[in-house]
């Protein structure tokens, strides 16, 4: 495999990955986020129990516990979708500028390494450390699941959790571009941490009230709207509040868990009135989120690529 990585890249990626698995940042934000998740879990698997595997049908029950939620605590997704973040920009807000703050960052292109294999190098540690992360959270998830519930997850719900992971691993890796983009740009490592934590607290919070009041602005809606005016505004709403990847990944990743999803936009009662009431299968279920999730993987691009032109312009002095 490192035969086919640039030169520099490997040795990079594996001294990288050993500094954030020993990391007690890292350690501290996968407590978190596991003990949110298995609590969540937790709960889900005592509802579905209570109305006896009825949450999502039969089919999917296991898939359930990664949705289902009560009052006292948000589901799954939703702690991944809030908490998620916070595990990039922790492994990417310091990744260069504490190479430059300490002085070592010239002495590290100095070594017959290519300047490029640096960032690419700490990226995709960054990268493998969120998937090594995820897997196993994922895997602890899962294994609460199955003692709670007692029903083995079927090869679609595996293939669906798979999907889900991957999925994952790339809005947790928007954020890692992010915080390494504001690496390259701020050179105090607290400043660059508070800029990637303000605009997920931007997408996380007050995103949506923004989104609200730009639709009421440009499509409002009376007393008593009509049917285009509603529509209208509605649709205006959806494309907002996609410009966030909160939304993204909250679109991509709903369908895959949850297979009686069959639209993520609005819908008109003649577009439902002859539906199957039937769960979406595996193909059916990519399609609807296909979209979402080139988004993701395209923000991903472009924030890295910013980062990379940035850092490859920089001058590095001694």
């Amino acid at each position: 495999m490192s035969d086919l990585l640039p030169v520099g890249v490997a040795p990079v990626t594996r001294k990288e990955m050993a500094d954030q698995l020993s990391g007690l940042r890292f350690a501290i934000l996968l407590v978190l986020i596991g003990v949110a998740a298995l609590a969540a879990v937790y709960v889900a698997g005592q509802a579905i129990r209570d109305v006896a595997f009825q949450s999502q049908g039969a089919r999917f029950v296991f898939l359930a516990l990664f949705t289902v939620s009560d009052r006292s605590l948000p589901s799954f997704i939703s702690f991944v979708a809030f908490l998620g973040p916070l595990l990039g920009i922790a492994l990417g807000f310091d990744s260069l500028n504490s190479e430059r703050s300490q002085g070592t960052l010239s002495r590290l292109i100095a070594q017959p390494i290519h300047r490029d294999a640096v960032l690419h190098g700490k990226f995709l540690a960054g990268l493998a450390t969120i998937g090594l992360a995820l897997g196993v959270l994922l895997l602890l998830v899962a294994g609460l699941g199955l003692l709670l519930v007692g029903v083995p997850p079927s090869s679609e719900e595996v293939l669906r959790l798979i999907l889900f992971f991957v999925l994952t691993v790339i809005y947790v890796g928007f954020w890692l571009a992010l915080a390494q983009l504001f690496s390259v740009v701020f050179r105090q490592a607290a400043t660059s941490a508070l800029a990637a934590i303000a605009v997920w607290l931007f997408f996380a919070i007050f995103a949506g009230l923004l989104v609200g009041l730009a639709a009421d602005a440009f499509a409002p809606v009376g007393d008593n709207p009509t049917v285009q005016e509603a529509l209208r505004h509605e649709q205006l709403t959806d494309t907002l509040n996609r410009i966030s990847p909160v939304t993204l990944y909250s679109e991509a990743t709903t369908p895959l868990l949850n297979p009686s999803v069959r639209s993520l936009g609005v819908l008109l009662p003649q577009q439902v009135d002859r539906a199957l009431a039937a769960p979406l299968g595996l193909g059916q279920s990519v399609l609807l989120v296909w979209p979402q999730v080139v988004a993701l993987v395209g923000a991903v691009l472009v924030f890295f690529a910013l980062g990379y032109v940035l850092f490859m312009r920089e001058e590095v002095r001694a």
